[in-house]
């Protein structure tokens, strides 16, 4: 008896909670933020835009050696953007693209192991 009145009251329980419609509210989110986040912004990209970072050198000399450096970074570290730059008459691979020179330092220790003379500069602008 005990045991069909629980069935009862599950059951009933069940039926009640499948025909209930829940429906979520249709909410609005107004953004409320300072004027001063877009000027933040507009600089952050200025400054990114000039060059300010730092790179890491791994290589400077002939097409050939420059392309031989190229791959065998991409083999070890495939994490940092990777460029081949050419200034007359040299090519030069560059690596990275570091928000901070303590960032740099840090790439350049583990670089370092692999390719002993790359340094950290900060590219010219044009």
């Amino acid at each position: 008896m005990n045991i069909e009145k629980n069935i009862f009251v599950i059951a009933l329980t069940v039926c009640v909670l499948c025909s209930l419609n829940l429906n979520a509210q249709q909410g609005v989110v107004e953004v409320n933020q300072d004027k001063q986040i877009d000027k933040l912004l507009e600089l952050k990209k200025d400054i990114n835009r000039r060059g300010t970072n730092f790179k890491i050198q791994i290589y400077n000399g002939s097409r050939g050696g420059a392309e031989n450096a190229r791959r065998e970074f991409y083999k070890s570290f495939s994490g940092w953007p990777i460029s081949l730059e050419y200034e007359t008459p040299n090519y030069k691979i560059w690596v990275g693209n570091f928000q901070t020179r303590l960032e740099a330092d840090r790439a350049l220790l583990r670089i370092k192991k692999k390719f002993a003379n790359a340094f950290i500069f900060r590219p010219k602008t044009n």
